[in-house]
């Protein structure tokens, strides 16, 4: 193995693209393990994400520690692919330890590379270092702003978030007080990254509102929120479906609202003319019960007969025609990744921006989805919600 260490202390650095070991000798447990490299606490540690069959686990470690484990795992398994920015590398172990290594020189890129550390600090919207009191609070940073280790996927995906909102904020009204709703807040980690973002930093004139079922998580984020000063921040106690203490609203947030939450919280922010709307759906079970109870005769009905199958694509049908019932409602919609598969299988993120002519679907006309609809055997909640509310 001493050739593959050697490897390895060559080009296991803020270079690294990644690794992923594979093809386990013995099967069970761990099927493949990917590496790569992350910036906690202004060092650069190696991050090793286990895939089991269901579940995957994440452990950070120091480069020499990363290359001893490395190591022990090659006696277990016998493929290792390399990516760094100037060398492609495959190990293979053969059943009596011996290890053969195939490199491939990369063509340098025409700029200069940046280090890791000047990458991650320009993508993120809070930068490492940032004494935002809020993320201190709830355990994502240090009072000296360092990063908490285990906290760190959740550092990068509040400032994921917060790039999505950067990139829409112009939509916000100018020239008056902005109305901001995020339902089913939670914790508020991403209620007070807005806040602070956009009020703190942006000078936005914002009222936010973060509306949640649960009193003692409700009262603790006012509790927070008196603390830091934000005054126009409230939490409210309070259902998605009954809300009705606003009349108007700019910007509707909603993230892992369960199943027909969603469907509630986008038909409210249209009928209040919400000019943005963020929101990651979860648990969307709707459409699959009704895909099982119509017992619908089409080309697909054989590919459904795996349930699990028949659930995965029923939720991503649900996301799509939420996003076409979107279209028709005058927004312009994207469907993006929110953070990495390897974190959640809840990714995607609806964003809609008002701004186009509402579609008018008169009568004996069909709406975009009408087909889909038919050939699945649904009827969705959002899409009934319009019709029933004569807005097709």
């Amino acid at each position: 193995m001493e050739e593959l260490r050697k490897l390895l202390e060559l080009q296991i650095n803020e270079e690294l693209q990644q690794i992923v070991i594979s093809n386990q000798r013995n099967k069970g447990g761990v099927k493949k393990i990917h590496i790569r490299p992350i910036l906690l606490q202004n060092q650069v540690w190696y991050q090793f994400a286990s895939y089991t069959e269901k579940q995957v686990f994440h452990e950070n470690l120091v480069k020499k520690d990363a290359i001893a484990k490395i190591l022990s795992l090659m006696e277990e398994y016998k493929q290792l692919q390399m990516e760094a920015e100037s060398v492609s590398a495959t190990v293979l172990v053969s059943k009596k330890g011996t290890v053969t290594i195939k490199q491939k020189q990369k063509k340098q890129a025409t700029q200069n590379t940046s280090s890791l550390s000047h990458n991650r600090k320009k993508q993120y919207v809070i930068e490492p270092g940032e004494k935002a009191p809020f993320l201190v609070d709830l355990g994502v940073i240090t009072a000296g702003g360092e990063i908490v280790r285990p906290k760190y996927d959740k550092f990068k995906q509040i400032n994921r978030f917060l790039e999505f909102v950067r990139d829409v904020e112009d939509a916000l009204p100018k020239n008056r007080e902005a109305v901001i709703i995020d339902f089913g807040c939670g914790k508020s980690y991403l209620t007070f990254a807005m806040y602070y973002y956009l009020h703190e930093k942006k000078g936005y004139d914002i009222r936010m509102i973060g509306l949640d079922l649960k009193e003692d998580v409700i009262a603790h984020c006012n509790k927070l929120r008196d603390s830091y000063g934000y005054e126009k921040l409230d939490f409210l106690v309070g259902d998605i479906a009954d809300y009705k203490d606003v009349q108007a609203v700019d910007m509707v947030v909603t993230l892992h609202a369960c199943d027909t939450a969603t469907d509630y919280a986008l038909y409210k922010a249209v009928k209040w003319g919400a000019g943005i709307i963020l929101s990651v759906p979860c648990c969307q079970h709707e459409m699959n019960k009704q895909m099982k109870a119509g017992k619908q005769k089409h080309a697909l009905t054989g590919l459904f007969s795996y349930g699990l199958i028949q659930e995965r694509s029923a939720a991503l049908f649900t996301d799509a025609m939420r996003a076409e019932i979107l279209k028709e409602q005058g927004y312009q919609v994207q469907l993006l990744e929110f953070i990495d598969m390897e974190h959640t299988p809840k990714n995607i993120l609806i964003r809609a921006v008002k701004g186009k002519p509402k579609i008018a679907v008169g009568e004996g006309k069909r709406a975009s989805y009408g087909e889909a609809m038919e050939y699945l055997g649904v009827d969705p909640l959002l899409a009934r919600l319009f019709k029933e509310d004569n807005i097709e």
